[in-house]
């Protein structure tokens, strides 16, 4: 009875918006309604469906079993679509149409209606006593639950394990347990794919007790703006202490997304990131501005003399490649002596790409993907004077944390690079000759949309992945 009541009420709702411009709000014009009903979130939701995605996204929904769910299909990462919008294809931001209560209702709405729930619970589900993989047999161990979106984690010396989540938010965690929320983080505008991001120790953070953590800063000169920043910190009594604004890319912008942001080091006394091109292509190619760049700092913030475009004219100081659209995997390995980064491209040709100071990556002039709605970017996917890409995905698997296999833990593996799928919610892992990607496996599917990965002090791999929030251990087994 309820869902007749329902499917009544939309055939009724959208009969009466079909009259007036899709743009504008529709009442229900049914009276003999009950004003329980009229009144109802499911009624307001529905109408807002009607009134502001139905021209687009069509009545009964079904252009959304079309799209790659690129940003996620989470209740909570549709509200972030209803909310911030992703104007680089063509979605609007609705925060200033309806209530932030009725943009949950839709979300929550169109999530059910979709019956995207399905599944989202992932691997923990399924027997994860006995992973078989091509080379070895795994158990995943599960080490914390109960998050959200966990972006970035560190392991401090004594066991315990920071995570950063992105809604801005630092947790300290020990054996499992949250023992303590950080205070003193700087206000973080947590909005789209901003919020707090990743975290690092400084390699030698047992004698200096640095923290490393990228987070989106608001503007001070655009109203609405932000864009990427890099901050350290020391942690005392659960506060982070004597803070140091390292970086803070310009220009801002009022775009919801690529932001980057993971953190390297290279063992030498600099520290790596990535920041998008903030939803602006041209800004990948634009030498005068901090976006769509792999950056280079020294440990303390100063610009290091021998950065590649020191002393060039209207040329940011801090750039060590450009050409990139949206970083969201960084590894130095320190075995190789090279910095690795994984990049989202659009609708397919996400990269892996060995990082080279000075060097051109391509976007958006070449490029292996295309526009969101169909259309070509560029024609070319190579260029003279432009890096290629180690390897790419077509469609985009949206590559999220990078890592190289250490240690002995792992046998077959070493060596090899390990790097996320937010779209498909799996792992990746990649074997390498050289710099040549030669073989490339799946591991783990339906573990979770995978946020990061990293290799852990005590030589195990940890996957943090999200929708449902989570981190845990990969252990070899015979």
């Amino acid at each position: 009875m309820k869902n007749s009541w329902v499917f009544l009420l939309l055939m009724l709702t959208i009969s009466a918006s079909c009259n007036g411009h899709p743009g504008q709000i529709e009442k229900s014009k049914d009276t003999s309604l009950s004003p329980v009903l009229q009144d109802s979130a499911t009624n307001r939701a529905i109408r807002n469906y009607t009134n502001f995605c139905a021209s687009c996204h069509f009545d009964d929904l079904s252009w959304f079993t079309k799209r790659d769910w690129k940003y996620g299909k989470s209740e909570e990462d549709i509200y972030a679509s209803i909310k911030t919008g992703y104007p680089d294809f063509g979605m609007p931001s609705y925060k200033n149409a309806i209530s932030e209560q009725e943009s949950r209702d839709l979300a929550k709405y169109i999530h059910i209606k979709l019956d995207l729930g399905k599944g989202e619970n992932g691997i923990k589900d399924q027997n994860t006593s006995s992973i078989k993989t091509e080379k070895l047999n795994l158990r995943l161990d599960t080490v914390i639950t109960g998050l959200k979106v966990p972006w970035g984690m560190a392991f401090l010396p004594d066991g315990d394990i920071l995570v950063n989540e992105r809604e801005g938010k630092m947790i300290r965690f020990r054996n499992g347990q949250k023992i303590a929320e950080i205070k003193g983080l700087p206000e973080i505008h947590a909005v789209g794919q901003g919020g707090l991001l990743d975290i690092r120790l400084h390699p030698d953070y047992k004698n200096n007790g640095w923290i490393y953590f990228a987070y989106t800063a608001t503007s001070t000169n655009i109203s609405n703006g932000w864009n990427t920043a890099l901050m350290r910190a020391k942690l005392k009594d659960n506060t982070l202490v004597e803070k140091q604004l390292l970086f803070k890319a310009l220009p801002d912008s009022k775009m919801g997304h690529h932001v980057g942001c993971k953190i390297t080091f290279d063992g030498n006394g600099h520290v790596f990131f990535g920041v998008g091109d903030r939803g602006k292509q041209q800004n990948a190619q634009d030498l005068s501005n901090d976006c769509g760049k792999i950056h280079r700092l020294n440990e303390d913030g100063t610009i290091p003399t021998d950065n590649p475009f020191v002393g060039q004219k209207d040329a940011r100081q801090s750039i060590w490649s450009y050409g990139h659209r949206n970083p969201q995997g960084l590894v130095y390995n320190l075995s190789t002596g090279k910095l690795w980064e994984s990049e989202h491209g659009p609708k397919g040709g996400d990269e892996l790409n060995l990082i080279q100071p000075g060097k051109n990556y391509g976007w958006p002039v070449i490029t292996f993907g295309i526009n969101y709605d169909g259309t070509i970017i560029t024609k070319d996917t190579a260029k003279v004077g432009m890096d290629q890409p180690v390897t790419y995905w077509v469609p985009s698997i949206a590559p999220c944390g990078t890592t190289f296999v250490e240690g002995t833990k792992y046998k077959g593996w070493e060596g090899n690079v390990l790097l996320g799928s937010l779209r498909f919610r799996y792992l990746v892992r990649c074997e390498m000759t050289g710099n040549t990607v030669t073989h490339k496996e799946v591991l783990l599917p339906d573990i979770g949309r995978v946020r990061n990965v990293e290799m852990g002090p005590d030589g195990f791999i940890y996957v943090a992945v999200e929708s449902p929030g989570m981190i845990f251990k990969l252990i070899p087994v015979n």
